[in-house]
């Protein structure tokens, strides 16, 4: 069933025999809320973020869906044209050997024109929009028939598109936010409310302490030149004011600095005008962007959504005779990295809850040689060096031998991000395994890569250049596949919640669940059947990888953790 929003904001649906146009905005929902109801079909829109809501705050919400704009990026990316727009109006413009118009500003649905705004693309005279989508539909499908794995990316398709569903869906019905409890975290931490302009008290006394270290000269914190100039006139030379390199100065104004820094970045980024802003209702309604990443993770659009400071998830509360049903999968993307290369040796270590400790006695024990310990660090917190570096291409210091000791024992793991690394350097884009696609490297990058030179200094900026490209490519094999897996995963937990469970949170690897006291033990149940069904489909039945989760069911997220 195709639906979508005409350039003059009615509705018109097409499929299954059914034809109708001219519809409001109303008569959309009633007439989808049937459809959906009786048949349950795979809808297809242009863009779920520009369609669903509609549906959505009528109250009507659908099973499965192809959101046609998503599908367009993601094959765009895999046919190495991802500067081309994903619109419907472009993908029509190329099915019909035009000349596809740019890509424009991302606008919210109930964005209104200026008074000087200009008119942007549209479908050619005549054309609906439903028409437009089925024939890109039907191109979508015989461009994803001549791929490698068109399987994989059907499933890919599927499940981004039921991200799409998802997201929308949390974004209407909010994460449980208590603002009282924020507002009292805030004024307990900062001191009594100001107005717009004004820092906070503590702020202020943090201020006066580090002008006070520095001799009583004033200081202007939020100033990193100001604190630069402040050190070198204490006989310290630094190259920036950033957190990580005060840490290694000895100096009393250090403490109130580094304090004064996590304070301010608090109040800025979730102080009381974001409280304002973001949280009605007892909800926080942030607008979250589906592959907003190249990898495939999410972003959002305001609001940091996926950037809750762990200071403030007491004010995440499950409403009363509810609960909240956190998971989170345990050192997913090394597991990823297992199933997706095949390591056999790999994969007995995976089958602990706890990785990195079993990956520690693999490493260690038994080797004919261990690389020395540069400080009392633990063989667990080794083995993660080990395993990071091979997922992200470090090797300074100890992470260089440990790398060697990890490729020594697990060849096939080590072996499949080097190589993808070894294609980065070249300049060749790799997949994740659902077909999820790098990005090409810049003009610029392969202007500097690309020819020999007698210049050292220019070599070696190109050597440096071609390992970073290197490192990128290294890592997305395994972070885009990661993020395939947890689309798979929404895409499952999403039609098998139990009503009225549901959705409120979703980033990288963890999942909150607002559900009904006694529904909590099933939700769980649920998760982990998700996440054991997307192994099978990602990976094959015979997927010797183990992908644990661990759940908790709270009042507050912040006794999750």
């Amino acid at each position: 069933m195709i639906a979508g929003v005409e350039e003059d904001g009615r509705f018109a649906l097409a499929g299954s025999g059914l034809d109708r146009r001219d519809l409001s905005a109303e008569e959309f929902a009633a007439v989808a809320a049937e459809i959906e109801r009786e048949k349950a079909p795979r809808w297809v829109f242009p863009s779920v973020e520009q369609t669903y809501p509609v549906l959505l705050r009528a109250g009507v919400r659908v099973r499965r869906c192809h959101d046609l704009a998503l599908t367009e990026g993601l094959l765009l990316m895999y046919e190495g044209r991802e500067a081309e727009s994903r619109s419907l109006i472009a993908a029509l413009a190329r099915l019909r050997g035009e000349e596809p118009p740019a890509e424009g500003p991302a606008h919210g649905e109930d964005k209104q024109p200026t008074l000087f705004e200009t008119r942007g693309p549209s479908l050619p005279e005549g054309v609906r929009v439903v028409e437009a989508a089925a024939l890109v539909l039907d191109e979508q499908e015989r461009r994803t028939s001549t791929t490698l794995h068109p399987d994989r990316l059907r499933l890919l398709f599927a499940a981004e598109s039921a991200s799409a569903l998802a997201a929308a869906e949390m974004s209407l019905d909010g994460l449980p936010w208590r603002a009282d409890v924020h507002a009292t975290l805030l004024t307990e931490t900062f001191g009594p409310r100001l107005p717009a302009g004004q820092r906070p008290k503590r702020l202020v006394e943090l201020a006066a302490k580090i002008s006070e270290a520095f001799g009583g000269r004033p200081v202007n914190p939020d100033s990193p030149p100001s604190v630069v100039r402040a050190l070198a006139r204490a006989g310290i030379e630094v190259p920036s004011a950033r957190a990580y390199l005060l840490r290694g100065i000895d100096h009393p104004a250090v403490a109130p600095l580094l304090e004064y820094k996590e304070l301010a970045r608090l109040y800025a980024a979730h102080g009381w005008t974001w409280l304002d802003e973001w949280v009605s209702d007892g909800r926080f309604r942030p607008v979250y962007v589906v592959g907003g990443v190249v990898s495939g993770r999410w972003a959002s659009r305001g609001g940091g959504a996926l950037q809750i400071p762990k200071t403030l998830r007491g004010c995440v509360r499950a409403d009363p005779g509810w609960k909240l049903v956190v998971a989170d999968a345990a050192q997913l993307e090394p597991r990823v990295l297992t199933a997706l290369s095949g390591d056999r040796r790999l994969a007995e270590v995976s089958g602990s809850t706890d990785l990195y400790d079993s990956l520690a006695k693999a490493m260690f024990s038994g080797a004919r040689y261990v690389p020395p310990a540069r400080d009392d660090s633990d063989d667990r917190s080794r083995a993660k060096i080990a395993m990071l570096s091979a997922m992200y291409g470090g090797t300074s210091g100890e992470a260089g031998p440990l790398l060697a000791l990890l490729r020594q024992r697990f060849p096939d793991a080590v072996s499949y991000v080097e190589h993808a690394a070894q294609a980065g350097e070249r300049g060749e884009r790799v997949r994740s395994r659902l077909g999820r696609t790098s990005p090409a490297p810049s003009d610029a990058w392969r202007a500097l890569t690309g020819g020999a030179t007698e210049d050292t200094a220019t070599e070696t900026k190109a050597r440096r250049a071609s390992r970073g490209w290197g490192r990128f490519t290294r890592n997305f094999v395994v972070q885009a596949s990661a993020a395939d897996m947890t689309a798979v995963v929404l895409a499952i937990l999403r039609q098998n919640l139990p009503s009225p469970a549901h959705l409120v949170f979703f980033q990288h690897d963890e999942v909150l669940v607002h559900a009904p006291e006694e529904l909590a033990e099933e939700v769980t149940h649920k998760i982990e059947e998700s996440v054991t069904e997307a192994a099978r489909l990602m990976f094959g039945p015979s997927c010797p990888v183990h992908f644990p989760l661990h759940i908790t069911t709270v009042d507050s997220y912040a006794d999750a953790k």
